[in-house]
């Protein structure tokens, strides 16, 4: 494995990871990036890179970013998200891959990317609804701003310093397992 190859890994899972915080941001980076020859994309991908790519994604991020201000608008969007962070991780990943097997790439994608985006998204909607549930929705635009926040910061990690991303990436999905740890029921033996 070339150091571009894991380089272009450690961009897919980073921003697989954004994906499962705004769906469409980490697009939108992508695309301007790749729009200013920022971030080259696999030949099957470039047209993530064009004029048209690049405003319909940033026009999508702008509804969605805003939309999760609404409270309950929110808690349906994590409903419909949920399958798309999936399919976007997977997206992102394949696209920035570089200079592997497809069948590696593809299942790098599925399960590093979907799987990645999949599980921040599913503990972001379970946040989400706890403070739903604790605050009648009045806390919701603060779990939002604090997504919105931590999408934008790995998104543009994994553009200019891919490595540090990673990290991110990790010591997010630690986060998640230790509050899932702490949530979880206990079972009596």
């Amino acid at each position: 494995m070339t150091s571009e190859t894991i380089i272009s890994i450690f961009l897919g899972v980073g921003l697989a990871a954004s994906v499962g915080f705004r769906v469409f941001l980490p697009l939108f980076a992508l695309s301007l990036a790749s729009y200013n020859g920022i971030w080259d994309l696999n030949d099957s991908w470039e047209w993530m890179g064009s004029l048209a790519a690049v405003i319909t994604f940033g026009v999508a991020m702008v509804v969605e970013v805003f939309a999760y201000y609404i409270p309950w608008v929110d808690n349906l969007l994590d409903s419909l998200a949920i399958p798309l962070a999936a399919i976007a991780g997977t997206a992102v990943m394949v696209s920035t891959m570089a200079d592997v097997d497809p069948l590696v790439t593809w299942t790098l994608a599925i399960i590093a990317g979907g799987g990645t985006a999949s599980a921040i998204k599913g503990a972001s909607a379970t946040g989400r609804l706890a403070s739903t549930a604790t605050t009648g929705g009045i806390g919701n635009p603060i779990v939002s701003t604090i997504e919105t926040g931590t999408a934008t910061v790995v998104s543009l990690a994994s553009l200019f310093v891919p490595v540090i991303a990673a990290i991110l990436v990790i010591v997010i999905l630690i986060f998640i397992f230790i509050i899932y740890r702490k949530l979880r029921p206990r079972t009596k033996t």
